[in-house]
C-alpha cells in the first residue's frame, strides 16, 4: 500500500472518531430544579413569547406564515415541556421535553417541504419524518438509561447499607479486641 493511501485512511478514521467523539459530548445537561414560583412564570414568560411570535408572522403571507407560525408554536410547545422538565426534575419530563424539541423542528420542516413539489418534497417530507422519528428514539434510550443508572445507584446504596447493618450486628462487644477486666 502506498503511503498516500495510508495517509487518506488514517485522516478518514480521524475524521469519523472527531465526529463520534462530538456526538458524545454535546448531549445536553439535565435543567436544574426549579420552584414552583419560577415554573409558573416560565410557563407564562412562554405565553407572551408565543403571542409576540404569532404577531410578527400577521405580515407574512402564504406558506412564510405557515413557517413563522409553525416556529412560533413549536417555540412555545418546547420552552413549556423545558420548564416542565426543570420542574419536575425527572428522566421521564426530560424525555418528554426532548420529544417536544424534535416535534416543533418536525412541524416546521414539514411546512418548509411545502414550497418543494413532486419528488423533492416526498424525499423532504420522509427525511423530516426519520428525523423525528430518530431524535424520539434517542430521547428514549436516554432517559432508559437514565433509569437504568437512578436503579443502579439505588441497588449499590442498598447493598452498602445492608452491609453496614451486617457489620454491626457481627461486630464482637469490645471493639478494641482485647477482651473486658472482670
Amino acid at each position: 500500500m502506498s503511503k498516500l493511501m495510508i495517509a487518506l485512511f488514517v485522516a478518514a478514521g480521524l475524521g469519523v472518531a472527531g465526529s463520534a467523539a462530538a456526538q458524545t459530548y454535546t448531549k445536553t445537561p439535565a435543567p436544574a430544579p426549579m420552584t414552583k414560583d419560577n415554573f409558573t412564570l416560565a410557563r407564562s414568560n412562554a405565553d407572551a413569547q408565543y403571542k409576540l411570535d404569532k404577531e410578527a408572522c400577521t405580515s407574512l403571507s402564504g406558506n412564510a406564515k405557515d413557517i413563522c407560525a409553525a416556529e412560533a408554536k413549536g417555540r412555545d410547545h418546547a420552552a413549556k415541556a423545558d420548564a416542565e422538565a426543570a420542574y419536575e426534575n425527572t428522566p421521564k419530563a426530560r424525555q418528554n421535553a426532548r420529544v417536544a424539541h424534535a416535534q416543533a423542528t418536525y412541524d416546521v420542516s414539514i411546512e418548509k417541504c411545502d414550497d418543494l413539489a413532486g419528488n423533492r418534497k416526498d424525499v423532504c417530507v420522509k427525511e423530516a419524518k426519520a428525523e423525528l422519528v430518530t431524535r424520539k428514539a434517542d430521547a428514549r434510550v436516554d432517559r432508559v438509561t437514565a433509569d437504568a443508572r437512578h436503579e443502579a445507584v439505588a441497588a449499590h446504596r442498598y447493598e452498602g447499607h445492608r452491609r453496614a447493618d451486617d457489620d454491626t450486628r457481627n461486630a464482637p462487644d469490645d471493639p478494641s479486641g482485647h477482651g473486658v477486666a472482670e
